[in-house]
């Protein structure tokens, strides 16, 4: 066997496998899955020296343990919180060296929800449609990650950054989500379309990575019945029963019979990966492109 690998030694709270994701296949039924955090991932494989679409390890809110067999670099970044090496603190959103045989720490999060860990090379797990995302909802992809897992890498592809630390935005304090209204706006009342974009809403607990849901006034519907199972895109913010708007992340169902009241532009759905629990929401209308 290789010793280009990394054995999990602490799984954590959800920890898997990442990359840009399978855009394109929604005819087929396949979610877009891929790092629901983008940016975040894209720059800690800058930081390392991977190409941005290399797989990288998305953690939730309690970080994780790693232990490579040969001697790698690391950069951790995404959700802020303690990074330790061998037992020692090191930098969080730089480059750091783990000699072969080290213990790679990731802390829990002291702000946001997602980190992100990327290894020189990548993780190499074996593709799946081109992509090596974990899809939670569809299951394609690698499973979640269990202690004891053991993840083959790549080989580097490049030296990593000069670089102390990279600049990364801090978790949302209040997260605003700006959305164009439709395409089933007209399926609820003209009150619970002023409400959704004037009241006050909170990040619900139940959120993961198919959606963000949310706690807050529940909206209205001026038509009965259901709608047949249309196309759903990502951002797409559907209303259920209970009519508490849900934000669909990456994977979230191609298809779906809730009425969708708003689209929430893609630029903000970062910022809602790592908006936890309790977070104000605000729901901001802008204009059709």
């Amino acid at each position: 066997m290789s010793d280009r690998v990394l054995l999990v030694a602490r799984a954590g709270l959800l920890t898997t496998v990442q990359d840009r994701g399978r855009p394109g296949y929604a005819h087929l039924g396949v979610p877009r899955s891929g790092a629901l955090d983008p940016r975040a991932a894209a720059l800690v494989n800058r930081l390392v020296g991977n190409p941005p679409d290399a797989a990288v390890l998305e953690t939730t809110l309690d970080g994780c343990a790693l232990r490579p067999r040969t001697t790698v670099t690391v950069a951790v970044g995404g959700a802020p919180g303690p990074v330790s090496v061998g037992g020692r603190p090191a930098a969080w959103g730089a480059p750091v060296v783990v000699p072969a045989g080290e213990l790679l720490e990731v802390g829990a999060a002291t702000a946001g929800v997602r980190g992100y860990v990327a290894v020189t090379g990548g993780i190499a797990v074996e593709p799946v449609l081109g992509s090596r995302a974990t899809d939670l909802l569809s299951g394609l992809g690698p499973a979640p990650l269990a202690d004891g897992t053991v993840l083959p890498l790549g080989p580097p592809a490049g030296p990593p950054a000069r670089v102390d630390g990279a600049p990364q935005p801090r978790p949302p304090a209040e997260l605003v989500l700006r959305v164009t209204l439709g395409p089933r706006d007209d399926w609820f009342t003209a009150d619970a379309v002023r409400d959704l974009t004037t009241r006050a809403y909170r990040v619900s607990a139940a959120s993961n990575r198919i959606g963000l849901r949310t706690e807050g006034p529940a909206l209205e519907r001026s038509r009965a019945g259901e709608l047949p199972s249309e196309g759903m895109v990502l951002g797409a913010v559907q209303v259920p029963p209970d009519g508490r708007p849900v934000v669909f992340l990456a994977d979230h169902p191609t298809t779906g019979g809730y009425p969708v009241i708003a689209v929430v532009r893609a630029a903000d759905l970062p910022a809602a990966a790592q908006a936890p629990p309790g977070t104000p929401v605000r729901f901001v209308p802008v204009r059709r492109r």
